[in-house]
């Protein structure tokens, strides 16, 4: 896997002599859920005139209610280390910043954040490390999954592990996969290879090359659910796009199928890390709106993953265009959950605070269906199966119903008396709203949360 910046070069020159009747054409294509090309990317990228804004972001908002309809999967991270060997001049767990309180979580702490996220009523993390281990190395990580997954709390358990940790050699992905975690996220951070040396000043992290190629390794060793990203702000958030292009390309020709998210974090302001709060290439609220609206239509299959970086007003503007996946009443220090402090020593500043239950009545009133379902990972509908549904649209038929089932669960078991009011509100407009055998299942599955039953998917 190598990034061509020549051709990526290549592409915004030719992109920026499109005309208003090409970029007409481009649209109308992205449509047909048939994503984008290099040329479409950056034709697209360079809109400026308001009424082609108001089109892009139109076919986007048709694109993403055509494969995911109006369902926002929630999760949140579980930051179980900040012990870090790299030195990344934009966060604050990088290896110069003495002044941060360092620690990685016992088994029993880990035991005690999970605890008090499914108290929350979460049913998926994000379990997530700093690029060093305690002294038992990598099984740190694993014997970490494994408690999570052992905690039970009445009904409530979290149900699947997504990890974010360090590149591993294939061998160390196996190990990871037997662990039965869900997808597999690393971030390239930027893909401008000169901007990368730049930031990334010591440690491993300074081999583009071998973080590059983390996602060909997981794929090989059987882990078919794969997430990447860009921090963006750090390069041309043009050329980042035309370069997520070029990786989704080649995994799709090497494996079949592409990732199954993308995340899109800003950068935000870190302790010790003055870089975060002064971006060499800011993107600015109306060009982040252009990123999410764009990666929508050049890949209408994935989720697109929105943090609590961004404001609450930001995230809701997001939803519409192509968001289909958000974390919600995060927080990026080891230990933050169970702890009255829940501020000190984070990754970076955080935009949207609020708890799960306000997002998830905010959610609900906006109109969209809350889902903490896990029924594809479990049901094995990864990597190219998923990718055969998500395609065509199909996912919807699986995924309407059981983040309704998953929605209700959450209600009946944590929401305050607003939250269920606006929750069982946007349950029935949903409802009204499906095609008769996904409803008629819906509705089935309904009955059985209501009669007492729990993690009922399809």
């Amino acid at each position: 896997m190598k990034i061509d910046e020549g051709n990526i070069e290549k592409s915004l020159q030719r992109g920026g002599q499109k005309s208003e009747s090409d970029i007409t054409e481009i649209l109308a294509r992205a449509r047909k859920l048939e994503g984008l090309e290099a040329d479409d990317v950056a034709a697209l990228c360079n809109i400026s005139d308001p009424e082609l804004l108001g089109e892009l972001f139109r076919a986007a908002r048709d694109v993403k209610a055509e494969i995911y309809g109006h369902r926002l999967v929630l999760f949140t991270p579980l930051y179980v280390s900040n012990l870090c060997k790299n030195d990344c001049a934009y966060c604050a767990f990088r290896s110069s910043n003495r002044g941060l309180n360092r620690r990685a979580l016992s088994m029993e702490e880990i035991a005690s954040e999970t605890a008090a996220l499914v108290d929350e009523g979460h049913k998926r993390i994000l379990l997530v490390a700093g690029e060093a281990y305690p002294r038992d190395g990598f099984d740190y990580i694993l014997r970490a999954i494994d408690t999570v997954y052992s905690v039970k709390r009445g009904s409530g358990e979290i149900r699947r592990v997504n990890v974010n940790v360090a590149p591993l050699e294939e061998a160390d992905f196996k190990r990871l996969k037997e662990h039965d975690i869900g997808t597999y996220q690393i971030f390239q951070e930027t893909y401008h290879r000169e901007t990368y040396s730049k930031v990334h000043l010591r440690g491993a992290k300074t081999d583009y090359d071998w973080r590059l190629q983390a996602m060909d390794r997981a794929i090989s060793a059987g882990i078919d659910d794969v997430g990447i990203g860009v921090l963006f702000g750090l390069a041309d958030w043009r050329f980042e796009l035309l370069a997520l292009h070029q990786h989704i390309r080649h995994l799709e020709k090497e494996f079949g199928f592409g990732p199954h998210t993308i995340s899109v974090p800003r950068l935000e302001p870190a302790t010790g890390a003055d870089l975060a709060s002064n971006p060499p290439n800011p993107v600015s609220d109306l060009a982040f709106r252009k990123i999410v609206a764009i990666l929508r239509l050049m890949v209408p299959y994935t989720g697109i993953i929105m943090s609590t970086r961004e404001t609450a007003d930001i995230r809701r503007e997001t939803f519409a265009l192509g968001v289909s996946q958000i974390s919600a009443g995060s927080r990026t220090n080891p230990g933050a959950y169970s702890a009255s402090d829940k501020h000190t020593a984070e990754q970076f500043s955080l935009g949207d605070v609020r708890s799960l239950d306000e997002v998830v009545a905010d959610v609900a009133r906006l109109g969209y269906i809350p889902s903490f379902c896990t029924g594809c990972y479990r049901l094995g509908r990864t990597g190219a199966d998923f990718m055969d549904l998500a395609k065509p649209g199909d996912i919807k038929a699986h995924c309407a119903p059981n983040g309704l089932s998953s929605f209700l669960e959450y209600l009946m078991d944590y929401a305050q008396p607003e939250t269920q009011e606006a929750g069982m509100l946007s349950i029935a407009n949903a409802l009204e709203t499906m095609d008769p055998e996904p409803r008629r299942r819906a509705q089935v599955m309904l009955e059985k949360i209501r009669a007492g039953r729990r993690d009922v998917f399809c």
